[in-house]
């Protein structure tokens, strides 16, 4: 094993602390990928002290120079996408197909930021009052501060980090803990992008420690989080004392409605898609199958077979659909969930178990309730595992219901052939995205991702719509001589 420690990048330098993490592999706990240091809230205050330094000269910063370092920064994540994406998979456990196609993702989000550079944010607009000029202009926050979680390690952190640059606010990022390596590849590549000192900082560590002195710091201008309910409503908390901007982005229990007149080869694919892709650590998920009951024993025959042919394995192998849950912590969280489904009284078709391969691992079978209500917590509560279950629905206006029946509400999907349907689910569903004949799981980076109620709180992520989180606004007056 490396005797390499892995630091935290604060004002240009690489810096270790006392403590040290072992990285290992869910796909295989005897493999360790490395040596991580453990931050503190002194690292953090210090990172934060730092990119408060950089923030006034970032901010003013030439438009061209701000590009350039985008353009930079993506054109690597891009071009190394097979390397990075291999260690992103062998750490979080994800399919190797899956992890070099986030890691091509968050080059793209680069890339569109370096774009949105150039794109005026300003106007000019006449004013009430004869011979004056108004002029409305965005200015960069100052000091972000980014919490970002483990499912996604690199592209949620590349569509926080990309926009806050390129708006001009310099960042202090805060990865997840169990996903050191890929937070580490990411901040190396920004450091050797030509950006200035200090104007992108990453303090690895832990939530109660690094992530607290980030949301209880008065010199933060505003935390971009990615995470749990608890933690979310926590740093908001935190963040009221000192008025700092908040954008949370938590919980979800998505539903994917199914009726009678869907094609169910497809609703299949998009159950599947969207319950199990990423072991169902999404908060993208499906997890909630809602089916018209004139197809429901059909659709369930249907999407049975279809789980039972998908491989779970090594993150690494090439014949991997489903790969481990991420951590031992995740694996026995599902389990529990599996036996609280069954006390419950939903009847277990499909997994349930876990699974023994030739390496140590949290391997879980996908795995597939029917006979479930609404009420349930197993549809309640979120599960963050290859778990979905089937509710059954009298008609379109019952399956809506049920829908929008939850605390969150961050992406739904519909499988239909009739535009009627469509069209009102695409009205009154409580969800901030809506997918027709789509996974729920798959979004675009050039447009405004996010949800309602509990699951987020505040501005969208992505596309021209971060500009409403990275920026502030100034309304100018001025009267000529």
């Amino acid at each position: 094993m490396n005797d390499k420690v892995f630091g935290h990048l604060i004002n240009g330098e690489w810096v270790t602390s006392n403590e040290v993490t072992t990285n290992t592999s869910p796909s295989d706990t005897s493999d360790v990928i490395g040596q991580y240091a453990i931050g503190t809230a002194d690292d953090c205050t210090r990172a934060i002290a730092a990119a408060r330094r950089a923030a006034t000269a970032w901010g003013r910063s030439g438009l061209e120079e701000r590009k350039a370092i985008l353009d930079t920064i993506g054109a690597e994540l891009i071009a190394r996408k097979d390397e990075i994406g291999r260690l992103l998979s062998r750490e979080e456990g994800k399919p190797l197909a899956e992890g070099i196609g986030e890691v091509a993702r968050a080059g793209q989000f680069f890339q569109y930021h370096a774009a949105q550079v150039l794109s005026p944010t300003g106007e000019a607009v006449d004013s009430v009052r004869p011979g004056i000029e108004v002029e409305v202009k965005r200015e960069a926050l100052g000091v972000i501060g980014i919490i970002t979680p483990w499912n996604f390690p690199v592209a949620v952190a590349a569509w926080k980090i990309a926009p806050a640059l390129a708006y001009g606010n310099a960042v202090v990022l805060k990865p997840a803990e169990l996903v050191p390596a890929s937070a580490w590849v990411l901040a190396d590549i920004i450091d050797r992008s030509g950006i200035p000192a200090g104007v992108f900082n990453m303090v690895m560590g832990p939530g109660r420690e690094v992530g607290e002195a980030l949301a209880t710091s008065p010199d933060i201008d505003a935390i971009t989080f990615t995470g749990s309910v608890p933690i979310g409503r926590r740093i908001a908390r935190n963040a009221i004392e000192n008025m700092t901007k908040i954008q949370l982005e938590m919980g979800s229990k998505n539903a994917l409605v199914v009726l009678n007149d869907a094609d169910l080869d497809v609703a299949v694919q998009c159950a599947i898609a969207g319950a199990f892709s990423g072991t169902g650590q999404k908060c993208t998920a499906s997890s909630r199958l809602i089916v018209e009951d004139a197809v429901h024993d059909e659709f369930v025959d249907k999407l049975v077979a279809a789980m039972q042919e998908l491989v779970v394995g090594a993150a690494l192998d090439s014949a991997t659909q489903i790969g481990p849950v991420v951590d031992a912590r995740q694996y026995q969280q599902v389990l529990n969930y599996i036996e609280l489904a069954k006390q419950e009284g939903a009847t277990l078709v499909q997994g349930g178990e876990a699974i023994t391969l030739d390496t140590e691992g949290y391997f879980l079978a996908p795995t597939l309730f029917t006979n479930t209500t609404n009420e349930m917590r197993i549809n309640r509560e979120e599960v963050f595992g290859p778990l979905a279950c089937v509710i059954k629905a009298t008609d379109y206006d019952h399956a809506l219901e049920i829908s929008n029946d939850s605390e969150f509400g961050l992406t739904s999907g519909i499988i239909t052939q009739s535009l009627k349907y469509a069209s009102h689910f695409k009205q009154y569903s409580n969800s901030g995205c809506v997918m027709v004949n789509l996974p729920t799981a798959g979004t675009d980076y050039h447009v405004p991702f996010g949800g309602r109620k509990s699951s987020s709180y505040g501005p969208r992520e992505q596309g021209q719509y971060a500009q409403e989180f990275y920026t502030i606004v100034k309304t100018n007056y001025s009267k000529p001589y």
